[in-house]
């Protein structure tokens, strides 16, 4: 019966090769379903492989756990097969996470660490013991347990340590860092975190550090997460700088690999032609294997390589090796996220670094490549128009929802890179955009709906609906968890409430700013403390309290130019000191700082602090009695204005104008519970096992990438 096995097993080989997963899953399958018993070893290998088949080519995600689940029970009985038993409980683990049923996962993965503690201290048991801590911390972080997920990680690092495998240290030193990143709740242990990273990459030899490109981007974007985060922009700017190139050079090599690859199959074409004369093949073999071995040397493996790899954790099994960036080797094959998604995430990156140095052209530029890339990956996921969240394979949910989010962050950027240029009906088509995918996807999207609000708000203020603005930034700060958040929004909604003017907007202006302005030196970095000086200094001169709001306003200018860098924050912090200076009738020192205010908000293409800034000189033209250099001021500040006034005019003429700035919030359809079961349940699983669901559509969803909230700025936790 061996004979027999060992025949079907060749045969779904090749039927797998030809692309005919039905026919090869049917091979398998008269295995199982045989009258005539096989060994329990033969039925467990066989299970194993339809496993993997259904995973890698259909949803089919509870047939595979179907054959999953019995080849555990035939194990048990087995008191050898520690690889066998490995493998199993690695790919069960998968199916229960990509069914949801994370305790079931937990309890797996349990197992699998008993039964490598229970083997001694050989190196195989070693990998697979980081391969399951790595699984459980995965799963730890979507309960929210991030205590329990680190202390998974740091047995995995303790194991690979032991192991002295640099490599893969370095696969749980980053996974650490990322824990403490989604936590923070100590600045210490991050800090410590990230200083570990740093040495043990440098502990890596230079040679294998280039073959690891997918740490290096993870590790890269890791630390411009903790960087913003503390608003240190200008080392952050290094490592963009960094992972770009990186990634150019990413690109180059892969199209070369294209185009080796394009010119090996022709000359295959070639070789597979008869009657060819000897010394004309004889040619052809010497260049197809000068192509084959240039090509081994670029992708660093043969043709019966990382294809005949068994694949052994989410989001590896659906794409080709050339699509994915590996994090750890064998039986871990760790990865964050697709390739796609991660150079999607360095487009953002670049625009996050550029856009407070007002280079708004090339974040523009950025925008759209990112949205593009975002966009094709989506429509390979079945998101097309109109398909809505209840829609979904379960397992797409995941997948989806990482590149849903990028989608709403580069949208996000999109809205306020528009409204800092004043171009307001280009703002206005972004926000309604994400208003949009937040209406279609309101579970997965549920964290960008205070975003959604606070970019209503800011639209509002910008085109000068300030009661509108401060409702939207207050109905923002309601619907966040994220303190940083909350406290930009209330400061935020105190700058519209001092724009409206009066004494009663400046009574709810300091009640929103005092409560920030007491705790500003809690928050990390210094973005909500350069903010609430701003506006507590501006509400300060309203009320005519000149030289203590200079003092304040000099602070922030100050913390603002050192470590934020935002140009556009700069301008108006130099714009309202011009202003003190002018009352104070320091003219030198206004006409100085007036003209600075001037020079930068002309580079970012700021018409309201430009005719802000205008009105300002014009005064001081007028105080020092210069009548000409007045009358041109203010011809050129009448030139602004109409200006302004063309695009504001053509903003409240779009339909979209009346229901951004309305003071009401988005309404979202309620999924009934059959619908909530349907986007958790997954499909069907009352299908005949020899015709398993999905095989042969050319329709696969990535499965689940491990840790990957991509909360890269202001937002609270989320679940999913």
């Amino acid at each position: 019966m061996e004979a027999v096995a060992e025949g079907l097993w060749g045969l779904a080989d090749h039927h797998e090769k030809k692309g005919e997963i039905g026919k090869a899953v049917k091979c398998l399958e008269a295995i199982c379903q045989s009258q005539v018993s096989f060994l329990p070893t033969v039925e467990v290998k066989t299970r194993l492989r339809i496993a993997t088949l259904l995973l890698k080519h259909s949803h089919n995600v509870n047939h595979a756990k179907s054959h999953l689940e019995r080849c555990q029970l035939l194990l048990m009985s087995i008191p050898s097969c520690f690889n066998l038993k490995c493998r199993a409980y690695s790919l069960l683990s998968q199916c229960y996470h990509l069914v949801g049923a994370i305790p079931s996962q937990k309890q797996i993965l349990n197992k699998g660490l008993a039964l490598t503690a229970s083997t001694g201290e050989g190196y195989s048991a070693k990998l697979w013991s980081c391969n399951f801590n790595s699984q459980l911390a995965n799963a730890l972080i979507i309960e929210g347990d991030y205590h329990g997920s680190i202390s998974a990680l740091e047995n995995g690092y303790n194991c690979s340590s032991q192991m002295f495998y640099p490599e893969l240290q370095m696969f749980f030193a980053t996974s650490i860092l990322h824990v403490h990143l989604m936590q923070w709740d100590d600045v210490n242990l991050v800090e410590r975190a990230v200083n570990n990273c740093h040495v043990v990459w440098e502990s890596i030899q230079p040679d294998k550090r280039q073959q690891c490109v997918g740490l290096f981007f993870y590790n890269e974007l890791l630390h411009i997460f903790y960087l913003l985060r503390i608003c240190d922009y200008k080392s952050a700017s290094q490592h963009v700088e960094n992972l770009d190139s990186a990634m150019k050079a990413d690109m180059q090599q892969m199209r070369h690999i294209q185009e080796l690859t394009k010119e090996l199959n022709a000359l295959n074409l070639s070789l597979s032609r008869s009657g060819l004369h000897h010394r004309e093949r004889s040619a052809l073999s010497e260049k197809q294997a000068q192509l084959e071995e240039q090509l081994s040397k670029i992708t660093g493996m043969n043709s019966a390589g990382k294809e005949s790899l068994e694949p052994a954790y989410f989001g590896n099994v659906r794409r080709t090796w050339a699509d994915k960036l590996e994090l750890a080797p064998p039986p871990i094959d760790g990865e964050w996220l697709p390739k796609s998604a991660i150079f999607a995430l360095i487009e953002l990156m670049a625009v996050l670094s550029g856009r407070p140095k007002g280079l708004l052209k090339e974040c523009g530029k950025r925008i759209q490549s990112g949205l593009q890339t975002i966009k094709d990956e989506l429509v390979k996921l079945g998101i097309s128009d109109g398909v809505r969240e209840v829609d979904l394979q379960h397992s797409a949910i995941w997948m989806a929802g990482i590149f849903l989010m990028l989608l709403m962050q580069f949208l996000e950027n999109k809205v306020a890179v528009e409204l800092t240029r004043s171009e307001f009906v280009e703002a206005q088509e972004a926000l309604v955009q994400m208003r949009n995918w937040f209406i279609r996807f309101p579970t997965i999207l549920q964290a960008c709906e205070s975003i959604i609000e606070m970019l209503r708000g800011q639209y509002a203020h910008s085109v000068g609906c300030y009661s509108e603005a401060a409702f939207h930034f207050i109905e923002s700060a309601k619907l966040t968890q994220s303190k940083s958040l909350q406290a930009m929004c209330q400061v935020y909604a105190a700058v519209s409430y001092i724009c409206i003017g009066g004494s009663e907007s400046s009574a709810q202006a300091l009640d929103l700013i005092r409560p920030v302005y007491e705790m500003m030196d809690s928050f990390v970095g210094i973005r909500e403390k350069t903010s609430v000086l701003f506006a507590y200094g501006f509400l300060l001169m309203r009320q005519q309290n000149l030289q203590e709001a200079r003092v304040g306003l000099a602070t922030g200018l100050q913390l603002t130019h050192i470590h934020l860098g935002n140009l556009q924050l700069v301008s108006q912090y130099l714009t309202i000191l011009g202003n003190l200076a002018l009352a104070l009738r320091d003219t030198g020192q206004a006409r100085e700082i007036l003209r600075s205010a001037l020079t930068l908000a002309k580079k970012l293409y700021d018409i309201p602090t430009q005719i802000w800034v205008l009105s300002n000189l014009t005064a001081l033209y007028q105080q020092l009695g210069e009548k000409g250099n007045e009358m041109e001021n203010l011809e050129y500040q009448n030139k602004k204005m109409g200006e302004l006034q063309k695009r504001l005019d053509d903003a409240r003429s779009s339909i979209h104008h009346i229901e951004l700035i309305d003071k009401t919030t988005i309404h979202v359809h309620q999924l009934h519970e059959v619908d909530i079961k349907r986007v958790m349940a997954g499909p069907s699983t009352g299908i005949s096992l020899d015709i398993p669901e999905s095989v042969g559509l050319s329709a696969t969803a990535p499965a689940p990438s491990r840790l990957m909230d991509l909360d890269i700025g202001r937002r609270g936790k989320r679940k999913i």
